[in-house]
């Protein structure tokens, strides 16, 4: 019984250290991946060693500047606004610096990359955009903040940003202009004795896309500077420039404002060759083409800067308005020298008292030969030698007789003389006009273009 008792004992404390040996081996093992992961946990906590350093100070505080190196890629550019006079532009800014606060060993040599959320515990630069209007950096679907760190302390830091900047534009030669913009970057807090800003890789240093293209404009070139910029209360700070130079497309320009403007001008014209008695039909011509004049002036104006100074558009829109307005006062002066013309013909003419049946005519060249069959049943009253003398028009007095038609138009024709309907003013104009708005022509080409 006894035997049977410790057998009995034995096979169960056996089997307990058994079971406590199973136990322990799972506990050891359970232990061992913890400590693995806690391991690679406090590794990627402390490897930067964040907590250990103050990164309100830039680095090397109290040494010599530290050197931040810039490029930027120009993704696109976006708009330009003659109004308001600024550009839109997104681009890629990236920083270089060496921070030795944040070098970790490794055996691979391999960099640590991390998204936004690490930039708010270590120090980056506080690099600006002077005379920026409005910027944000892109969030979609996360902030677009990229920061990678090498074993040895070295940080890019880069950021898609969208920029809208003042740019002053001179518009003395709009629509024949060029503008250059410049997009400038500065550290807003750190002079250049604690910061030196520069281009990493000179002219090199940006970059941009080929397929980058404006509507209004070609873009000729773009390039990169530096310089100091001064501010008397805190002193001198390096400030980096991304220089674009644009030239205008003039074909839309050419359709819309040129060309109207010139046929308005030329529409004027014809009223040259309108008969100077035919008031209303030259009086509608001119005022039609004076108030087309005037509605291109104000639609260009009203898309343009109220600058203080004369654009190449200005001088163009105004002289083509004067040639329009001059055309009107050339019809105004025919008329009224052509009306003054008539009294004197009126008053000149012999007295016809004591003749029955008389009748005064003005006639003009618009008469033809069948015109003149009218005149059967008339005669001519003589004229006076002084109305002989009078060249380029006559009027004649017919009185009422018995004589027959064919014998009353000869007789009719031989004392009457046909007034031209073509008045010099309007001759002279067919030329001086043309030649004087072709010859502004080839002036202001050869000036703007």
């Amino acid at each position: 019984c006894y035997t049977l008792i410790a057998s009995s004992l034995l096979w169960r404390i056996d089997a307990h250290l058994i079971t406590k040996g199973v136990v322990f081996s799972y506990s050891s093992l359970s232990a061992k991946a913890q400590d693995v992961t806690k391991s690679r946990k406090l590794k990627t906590e402390h490897l930067l060693q964040v907590d250990d350093h103050d990164f309100t100070m830039r680095p090397s505080f109290g040494g010599p500047a530290i050197p931040v190196g810039v490029d930027v890629q120009v993704e696109s550019l976006d708009s330009i606004s003659e109004v308001d006079m600024d550009f839109t532009v997104t681009l890629y800014l990236r920083h270089y610096w060496k921070d030795e606060r944040l070098a970790f060993p490794s055996s691979t040599n391999k960099s640590m990359t991390f998204d936004g959320r690490l930039v708010k515990k270590i120090w980056v630069p506080d690099v600006f955009f002077v005379h920026s209007k409005r910027s944000f950096i892109h969030d979609t679907t996360t902030d677009n903040i990229m920061l990678r760190v090498f074993p040895d302390g070295h940080v890019l830091y880069s950021l898609r940003v969208t920029v809208t900047a003042a740019c002053n534009m001179d518009f003395s030669r709009f629509p024949l202009d060029s503008q250059t913009c410049s997009l400038e970057l500065e550290s807003y807090a750190y002079t250049d004795e604690d910061l030196m800003l520069y281009w990493k890789n000179g002219d090199e240093s940006l970059s941009t896309d080929d397929r980058i293209s404006l509507s209004q404009f070609l873009i000729q070139k773009f390039h990169t500077t530096s310089r100091l910029a001064f501010y008397s209360s805190t002193g001198w700070y390096n400030r980096l420039y991304i220089n674009f130079t644009l030239r205008r497309h003039i074909f839309f320009f050419l359709l819309q404002t040129y060309f109207p403007a010139t046929l308005m001008v030329m529409l004027s014209w014809v009223s040259f060759w309108i008969d100077r008695r035919a008031v209303p039909a030259r009086v509608s011509l001119g005022i039609t083409t004076v108030l087309t004049m005037s509605t291109i002036i104000t639609g260009v104006n009203a898309s343009m800067p109220r600058v203080s100074y004369i654009k190449a558009v200005d001088i163009y829109l105004w002289v083509s308005f004067v040639f329009v307005f001059l055309s009107v006062l050339e019809y105004a002066a025919v008329n009224y020298l052509t009306t003054v013309q008539e009294r004197r013909d009126r008053k000149s003419l012999p007295c016809t008292c004591g003749m029955s049946h008389t009748r005064t005519m003005m006639l003009d060249g618009m008469y033809s030969e069948a015109d003149t069959d009218s005149l059967a049943g008339y005669t001519t009253a003589p004229m006076v030698p002084e109305e002989r003398e009078k060249p380029g028009h006559m009027a004649g007095t017919l009185s009422v007789s018995s004589v027959s038609t064919t014998t009353a138009k000869k007789k009719g024709l031989r004392g009457l003389r046909i007034i031209p309907n073509t008045h010099a003013i309007d001759t002279y104009s067919r030329m001086i006009f043309p030649g004087s708005y072709i010859i502004f022509n080839l002036i202001y080409w050869s000036v703007y273009c």
